[in-house]
């Protein structure tokens, strides 16, 4: 939307194209309703204790060019840190080396982070603003230490992110999920995580179940017959 930018000219967030739809398609009060209601451009109390409870994001980058990535963050409870109420900061670890959405952030500061409750609360909170990356050392400045906030990993840099607005993705249509033990589901030999082939032919070969043990013949197995014992 650009809360702070206002690129559009106009006293109300939103992009022009935004304003534009709203005309078109007559929403423009709804908008308003919304962006007075639910745009902040500083976190409030409620976002910064629903951000440190999270345990996911979706990232939006873009190139100098406009070409989008999203990608997937993920972590313990509390892995986006709060610095305060005009700052946050992720964790980037090892990854494949691509560095994608780094890099679109050195092109252009622009960046959308969405984190959603699909366990408890079904809602999902929008923050955008300006990102830059910085070392895990320099990230020593704001508090975070290099081997926060995933035990056994360490960060090799970090995403800080002036907020320039947070407002609210409503519960509609947001799925009601099951959280499960991810190492339990792996000790089962019958389930594997899908490898880095998985969707460029490579096979992904999952151990097979654990076969039952025989509970008497099978209904389609026609059992032989004993021989006959000789007539006298």
């Amino acid at each position: 939307m650009g809360l702070a930018a206002h690129a559009s000219g106009s006293d109300r967030p939103g992009s022009h194209g935004e304003h534009l739809l709203q005309q078109l398609f007559g929403t423009d009060q709804r908008a308003a309703d919304f962006y007075d209601r639910q745009v902040r451009d500083r976190l409030n109390p409620r976002m910064r204790e629903f951000i440190g409870s999270q345990e996911m994001a979706f990232v939006a980058t873009a190139d100098a060019q406009g070409e989008c990535d999203c990608t997937f963050r993920a972590g313990p409870p509390g892995f986006i840190k709060v610095i305060d109420e005009e700052t946050i900061a992720y964790p980037e670890y090892h990854g494949n080396g691509v560095m994608a959405s780094l890099g679109n952030i050195v092109d252009n500061g622009h960046v959308g982070v969405l984190m959603v409750d699909f366990f408890n609360d079904l809602v999902g909170l929008h923050v955008n603003g300006r990102a830059r990356v910085i070392t895990a050392a320099a990230a020593m400045d704001y508090g975070l230490s290099d081997d926060e906030p995933t035990p056994g990993r360490r960060a090799e840099r970090w995403v800080v992110v002036s907020v320039e607005e947070a407002y609210i993705h409503c519960a509609k249509n947001i799925p009601l999920l099951k959280k499960e033990d991810r190492r339990a589901r792996i000790a089962d030999r019958s389930v594997r995580p899908a490898g880095a082939g998985y969707f460029v032919g490579e096979t992904w070969k999952s151990h097979p179940p654990k076969a039952s043990p025989p509970q008497g013949p099978s209904p389609l197995t026609r059992t032989p017959a004993s021989p006959r014992e000789p007539r006298p």
